[in-house]
């Protein structure tokens, strides 16, 4: 496959979208750029297996930034057009490629572009999105009143990348803990240093901490005094408090207390699933009895819990799936996230696997019209490559319970001062419309060794 355009900086985008509807390995394809004397008339061409297609656009828009947003729309929906027509497929986010649906249409609005009512008929319209997806987008923005939009607020994140075991579907940078044990204290001693140093870039500059977040990884693979330890140097008074306890064959009493005792108000505690055979094809070494016994815990000290699950794990059909959303209900947390499998090698899916992966659509359309009916209402959306049906994991909340963290990453309106291996700090410019981001080293043993310039480089970054 050929393309040929006038934008040079639409090549990722068309990557993902061929990515939607072919293995990257089935349909190799390069893009080409050419000028244009005309700078009002656009004109891209799409070659396959020798077939032309060609469109031509008129582009009579003076604002640069509405120009270059007409102009990827345009690049992108002909690249979709051409590849529907070949496959016989049609997408549920049509054209649009990225991970916030929500976020862009915000900003479709905020550019100007469309008025906040049109939002669901554009979507649909213009960016081939299905009428359910473009409801949904519509549902999120309705639920995300907690927004605030100012520099001088700042959520903080802290990274445990470790694990217990590694489940067979994860994708993200997690160690076990049996390979990084002997490293746990040094990591623990580099986390508290790069802290240190934060906490007086936060003073210095005056900024205001919104959220605190410990992710993972599963933070609860320290040992409780280790939390205690890390817990009291984190000393923000905050509304939301969240820690991921994430497997619940690392949560005990002892730990909820040390949680509780430092003013944690939110917890995760993910089965990901209530089929227990599921979870032993997985790699997931827990049982339902130990996602039970700890979500009673939780209960006991009045956290807000999430819990969440996955649709499209190795080998479960629709009639599974539709059991552990019926247990969620009867546990009723306050926050349910519902997540589509990512698999990055969809040829090498088994045949149970690929059953599997034709009951993926009607596991989410399941899950979220059975949640909505029982009470949740979605409040954050975001995307992920190689998500199983080309869809989406949503956020779920009840009684208004959002996860004010989880907004303000995805709709990228908060900056973010990110701590440990594979954090990646984020600076939003509010007023300037503009975003920069600062990574550490992925790996623990990189992030230890250059633990002085890590915090060198991120107190550079939020001065």
């Amino acid at each position: 496959m050929k393309i040929f355009c006038q934008n040079s900086d639409v090549e990722k985008d068309m990557q993902d979208l061929v990515n939607l509807f072919y293995d990257e390995e089935d349909c190799p394809f390069s893009v080409e750029h050419f000028s244009s004397l005309d700078e009002n008339k656009l004109t891209s061409k799409i070659i396959i297996d020798g077939k032309e297609d060609v469109e031509e656009f008129v582009l009579d828009e003076k604002n640069e930034l509405l120009r270059k947003s007409l102009a990827k729309r345009h690049f992108k929906n002909h690249l979709y057009d051409v590849l529907s027509k070949i496959s016989g497929k049609t997408l549920p986010w049509g054209s649009l490629t990225g991970v916030r649906p929500a976020k862009f249409a915000r900003d479709l609005v905020e550019r100007g572009e469309i008025k906040p009512h049109l939002i669901p008929e554009v979507l649909v319209r213009d960016y081939h999105v299905s009428n359910e997806k473009a409801k949904l987008v519509v549902q999120v923005l309705q639920n995300q009143k907690c927004i605030i939009k100012n520099d001088k607020l700042v959520d903080l994140f802290l990274n445990i990348p470790i694990c217990p075991t590694r489940c067979n579907y994860c994708s993200f940078i997690s160690n076990e803990l049996s390979k990084v044990h002997d490293k746990l204290e040094t990591y623990l001693d580099c986390l508290l240093k790069e802290l240190e140093a934060v906490k007086k870039v936060i003073t210095d500059r005056a900024y205001i901490v919104r959220n605190i977040y410990i992710g993972g990884g599963t933070p609860t693979v320290l040992s409780a005094q280790q939390l205690d330890r890390l817990l009291g140097e984190i000393n923000f008074p905050v509304d939301e408090f969240t820690v991921e306890c994430g497997r619940p064959d690392t949560i005990t009493r002892e730990k909820l207390e040390v949680l509780k005792k430092h003013s944690v108000t939110r917890i995760s505690i993910n089965p990901q699933t209530f089929c227990e055979a599921t979870l032993k094809r997985i790699g997931r070494k827990c049982t339902n009895k130990q996602v039970f016994d700890a979500y009673m815990l939780a209960m006991e000290y009045g956290f807000v819990v999430n819990m969440d699950i996955i649709a499209g794990l190795d080998g479960e059909r629709l009639g599974v799936f539709k059991r552990t959303i019926s247990t969620l209900l009867e546990l009723y947390p306050e926050n349910i996230t519902v997540h589509t499998l990512s698999i990055k090698n969809a040829a090498q899916l088994t045949e149970a696997e690929e059953k599997t992966k034709l009951d993926v659509p009607k596991m989410v359309d399941y899950a979220q019209k059975t949640l909505m009916q029982n009470g949740y209402k979605p409040y954050y959306i975001y995307r992920q490559k190689h998500q199983l049906g080309g869809l989406e994991n949503v956020g779920f909340m009840r009684d208004d319970n959002v996860c004010i963290f989880n907004i303000d990453s995805m709709e990228d309106t908060a900056s973010v001062i990110a701590l440990g291996a594979g954090a990646i700090s984020k600076r939003v410019f509010n007023l300037e419309n503009r975003i920069e981001r600062q990574p550490n080293c992925k790996f623990i043993e990189d992030y230890i060794a250059r633990i002085d310039e890590m915090i060198e480089k991120k107190v550079n970054f939020f001065s």
